[in-house]
């Protein structure tokens, strides 16, 4: 009988875990959305700027999300965000030097 009622609480407890990460997920993208959208009356999506920091042309076009997102955010957040967009990191930091480049000082992400 004990043995059951662990089991149950066990499960509840994971359960508990899991929403706790899920909200921690998405405040880190919530605040890394606020910090590119919010200069420059942006409204980007996870999922538009995910799509935008895997693009080179990002950089060919000077895109000030992408820049934000490499340049504000804290190299903490970047890391999170990628893997919880399931982003190729190799791919971020092409795009990443190639901004390191444009302005003249090294980004975290960069190569």
């Amino acid at each position: 009988m004990r043995l059951s009622c662990f089991g149950a609480l066990s499960g509840l407890y994971i359960t508990l875990l899991n929403e706790t990460w899920q909200i921690d997920m998405f405040s880190a993208s919530s605040k890394i959305l606020a910090t590119v959208n919010a200069p420059y009356g942006a409204s980007l999506s996870a999922e538009q700027l995910a799509a935008k920091i895997i693009d080179p042309k990002s950089a060919d076009e000077h895109d000030c999300s992408v820049f934000s997102f490499l340049s504000d955010v804290s190299p903490k957040l970047q890391h999170e965000f990628i893997e919880q967009m399931g982003l190729s990191k190799a791919q971020v930091s092409i795009v990443a030097e190639k901004f390191s480049g444009m302005a003249g000082y090294k980004l975290a992400l960069a190569a």
